[in-house]
C-alpha cells in the first residue's frame, strides 16, 4: 500500500547481486586495504545486512551554461647570467549545451546522501517498470524528501557537471594552472522520474565503533569506512618522506 496511487514507483532496477556477494565483497574490501588494523580484519563480524529497495528521484533536463577562467602558463630557461621565469596569463571563455539523463537524487532520509551517491552509477536503462514482484524478500520505503526538496541537489550536479566539463577543454590545452572565475547555468527542458534502486547495506561493530557499508545492488561497487592503523600510516609516510 506504500507503493499505490501518487507512492508508485516509475521504475525499478532489479538486484542482480544476493547476499553472499556482498559478504564476499565485504570481506575481499578489507582484505584489499592495507591501512586496516590486522586485528580488525580477524576479529570483525557482520552484525546486519539487508538488501534495500531506496527511493530516487531522477531528473532530465539539458543545462545551457557559460564560464569564464583565468589561465596560466609558466616557462622557464637559463642563459650564462641567470634563471629566468615567465608567466602568461590568459582570460578564457566557454559556452555550451549539455543534457543530462536519470540524475539521481536520494529521496529518503534515512540513507546517508554521501554513500548513496559513492556507489554510482547505476545503469538506468536497465531499470523496469515498477512491479511489486521485485520486491520479494527486500527491504523498501517510500521517498520522505520530496520532488521539490530534491531539486536544489539535482540542479547541484549539473552545475559542478557541466562547469567541469567546460573547465577540461581549458586544462587539455596544456596551462600551468586553471582557476574557475564565475559560471552561469541554466536548465530547460526538465522532467522527472520516481525510481526504486537496489543497494545492500552492511554494518560491524569494533572496537565499540559501527562501520557502515554499502554496495550497488546492480553493478557490485563497494564503498565504506574503515578503521585506521595509525602505526601503519605513520611508518609509510617516514617512508616515502625520507628520501
Amino acid at each position: 500500500s506504500q507503493f499505490s496511487g501518487g507512492l508508485k514507483p516509475d521504475l525499478i532496477i532489479p538486484f542482480k547481486y544476493d547476499k553472499k556477494a556482498a559478504k564476499e565483497a565485504l570481506n575481499k574490501y578489507v582484505a584489499s586495504k592495507k591501512m586496516v588494523p590486522k586485528i580488525f580484519k580477524d576479529q570483525n563480524h557482520i552484525d546486519e545486512i539487508k538488501g534495500v529497495y531506496v527511493p530516487h528521484w531522477l531528473f532530465t533536463g539539458t543545462a545551457v551554461a557559460a564560464a569564464d577562467f583565468t589561465a596560466e602558463r609558466v616557462r622557464t630557461w637559463s642563459d650564462s647570467n641567470y634563471n629566468h621565469t615567465e608567466t602568461s596569463y590568459f582570460s578564457c571563455y566557454r559556452s555550451g549545451n549539455m543534457n543530462f539523463a536519470n540524475i539521481p537524487v536520494d529521496g529518503s532520509t534515512k540513507m546517508d546522501d554521501t554513500l548513496m551517491e559513492s556507489i554510482e552509477p547505476f545503469n538506468a536503462n536497465e531499470a523496469v517498470p515498477f512491479s511489486t514482484a521485485y520486491m520479494a524478500g527486500f527491504l523498501a520505503d517510500k521517498y520522505d524528501v520530496g520532488l521539490e526538496a530534491s531539486i536544489p541537489r539535482a540542479n547541484e550536479r549539473v552545475k559542478n557537471s557541466v562547469v567541469s566539463a567546460l573547465e577540461k577543454t581549458v586544462t587539455d590545452r596544456m596551462y600551468t594552472a586553471v582557476i574557475p572565475k564565475g559560471s552561469q547555468v541554466d536548465i530547460a527542458n526538465g522532467s522527472y522520474k520516481y525510481a526504486l534502486y537496489p543497494v545492500w547495506l552492511l554494518n560491524t561493530t569494533w572496537s565499540g565503533k559501527k562501520y557502515t557499508f554499502a554496495m550497488n545492488g546492480q553493478t557490485g561497487k563497494f564503498v565504506g569506512d574503515l578503521p585506521l592503523d595509525k602505526g601503519a600510516f605513520w611508518k609509510k609516510v617516514a617512508i616515502l618522506t625520507a628520501p
